[in-house]
């Protein structure tokens, strides 16, 4: 059996901040999100792309580690035992 999820990004940029959100969509894909955020730093010269990409990374990292959370709550219920995943 296979499944695929896409992941969305959504991104916002206020000229010195950066927000994304990263949701999953498709079949079965948990709703979870991931948040991200990056801030330039007023000294530097702006580049949207830097601040997305930052931004970006971290929401997705976000997104990894609440799906783990998820996973982990899942299995203490099947196993009624405390559960620490590791990633």
């Amino acid at each position: 059996m296979e499944k695929t999820w896409t992941i969305k990004l959504s991104l916002e940029e206020d000229g010195s901040r950066t927000a994304c959100t990263a949701s999953l969509s498709g079949d079965g894909a948990p709703g979870v999100v991931g948040h991200g955020y990056s801030r330039r730093n007023p000294h530097d010269e702006p580049d949207m792309r830097i601040g997305e990409d930052v931004a970006a990374s971290r929401a997705c990292s976000n997104l990894a580690h609440e799906l783990l959370e998820q996973a982990a709550g899942m299995i203490e219920t099947h196993t009624n035992a405390p559960t620490h995943l590791t990633g």
